[in-house]
């Protein structure tokens, strides 16, 4: 069996490489990956722009995978080879302050596939047996590769004040925003309008159940804004675009040498919340996957491209100069 992973040696060198064989401990099982999303999150660890305290080179890449079971540990006993499953990628310790009061995403012990362990783009993984989900058989190995960043935006929902009726604004139109439009919907809110940055990307965010579409700026004031587009300038623009007593929430990751700059009262004159949130929690994760399993959330609609690992340049090229509409990049591993 052939054990290859997409590489990347130090900042700037990546490859296809053969990787060492990997067996799983007692706690632990292997899984075989199926599919493997791209990001832009992907682009910044090849070029070594994320903080070096979120990575470890060399490192294979890949935080968004699902795969199949082939090995468990010995004390292993809910899980068995041939199940099709997903894992969480942060690795919670269980036991600091955090973790015990459920906000695993910030665990003081930072551990995630992809950033400081080898990652699903190859073709084995080991993951301990506690972050394995099981997913139904109905559920397709390409939609539920899309659980990380599913979950992403579910845990930063889960901070806002969501009820019918609400005018909500998404800012960007990558994979995050358009996964922010359809889980949006099952608040059922009044509106869903998208400031995003590409007209090609109109006809995949009215698709996926937003109301409308500009490149040009918002229209109207809104409850509630998401920024999905990793810029400073598109949280400004979520925090201009907020009526009295809205609220924010920052998905997006801007440079860490750039700055935010609003006027220096909007927050408190217009009785603004603002959140940031990182990553996911373990409760959104197993959210997630019941969403999936139960069909409420069916995301394949975002795949727009899928290449061979071995044809990684190619989606490399397509996530950093999309040619026309793009939704999620996806790498197919072993497939399934």
């Amino acid at each position: 069996m052939s054990r290859r992973g997409l590489l990347v040696e130090r900042p700037g060198e990546i490859g296809v490489e053969t990787l060492p064989p990997l067996e799983p401990a007692p706690d632990e099982v292997l899984l075989r990956p199926a599919y493997c999303g791209l990001c832009g999150t992907d682009l910044e660890l090849l070029a070594g722009d994320v903080d070096p305290a979120f990575t470890r080179y060399p490192l294979v890449l890949g935080h968004e995978w699902s795969g199949v079971v082939a090995a468990v540990g010995a004390r292993v006993t809910a899980l068995e080879p041939g199940m099709r499953c997903v894992a969480e990628g942060i690795i919670p310790c269980g036991h600091c302050s955090a973790c015990r009061a459920g906000s695993t995403n910030v665990c003081d012990t930072y551990d995630e596939v992809g950033f400081t362990r080898r990652g699903g783009a190859a073709d084995e993984i080991v993951v301990p047996a506690r972050v394995v989900h099981r997913l139904n058989d109905a559920v397709g190995l390409r939609d539920a590769a899309l659980t990380e960043p599913t979950a992403v935006v579910l845990t930063g929902f889960g901070k806002l004040r969501l009820q019918p009726g609400l005018r909500i604004l998404v800012v960007g139109d990558g994979t995050i925003a358009l996964l922010a439009v359809m889980l949006a919907a099952l608040w059922s809110p009044g509106e869903i309008a998208v400031a995003g940055r590409r007209t090609e990307q109109s006809a995949l965010a009215l698709e996926l159940g937003a109301d409308s579409f500009s490149t040009g700026g918002p229209n109207g004031l809104f409850d509630v804004a998401i920024e999905a587009a990793g810029s400073v300038d598109a949280v400004g623009t979520a925090l201009r675009s907020l009526r009295r007593g809205g609220q924010a929430l920052t998905l997006g990751l801007p440079p860490t040498t750039a700055a935010l700059s609003v006027q220096g009262d909007l927050l408190v004159n217009n009785d603004l919340s603002l959140h940031g949130s990182f990553g996911y929690t373990s409760a959104a994760w197993a959210r997630v996957v019941e969403l999936f399993n139960s069909a409420t959330v069916q995301p394949g609609r975002l795949i727009t491209h899928v290449f061979p690992l071995d044809d990684y340049r190619r989606a490399f090229d397509e996530l950093s100069a999309p040619s026309g509409a793009r939704g999620k990049v996806m790498l197919e591993v072993n497939g399934g």
